[in-house]
């Protein structure tokens, strides 16, 4: 292995790790990051280890990966009696939450302006608490369904590169 791999196999590592940063900070789109490592190992250190069946199901598991985030947040709003008005809210203060006291923002935010737009629409303390808790859940469940994938994705390129 030479000195330039070894600069590719760095970024390689460097952007799978910055893709699971994407699970706490929603402004680093993960599943795009990670692709980055496979199109730099494609391009800079191998052509002809990834097969057109990792490349589909790749393709497969970042739809996965995108669907499960926005549908788990609104799912959980929904559930806990939020309105759509509070499933928004909740998409945007993940956003915002992301830049305002990082990595805690991301928490705090959404649950906060889902609370405030149930109780701006009149809905009792208990709806709008109801409807917050629905927010971290769907958080929390979006999180762990992007690990979860971003894992197998990961463990997939490893299989790929080493067998």
């Amino acid at each position: 292995m030479d000195f330039v791999e070894i600069l590719w196999w760095i970024a390689v590592i460097a952007l799978f790790l910055l893709s699971y940063a994407g699970i706490i900070f929603p402004v680093i789109p993960a599943p795009l990051v990670i692709w980055g490592g496979f199109l730099v190992y494609h391009f800079g250190i191998n052509q002809n280890v990834l097969t057109p069946f990792f490349w589909f199901s790749m393709a497969i598991l970042t739809i996965i990966v995108i669907v499960a985030d926005i549908i788990a947040n609104s799912y959980f709003v929904k559930k806990y009696g939020g309105s759509k008005q509070g499933e928004w809210a909740a998409a945007i203060g993940v956003i915002v939450g992301s830049f305002v006291v990082p990595p805690l923002g991301i928490l705090i935010v959404p649950v906060a302006a889902v609370f405030a737009v149930e109780m701006l629409q009149k809905r009792t303390f208990e709806e709008a608490v109801q409807a917050s808790i629905g927010s971290f859940l769907g958080f929390l469940s979006g999180a762990l369904a992007k690990f979860v994938v971003l894992t197998i994705m990961i463990v997939w390129f490893i299989v790929m590169v080493i067998f």
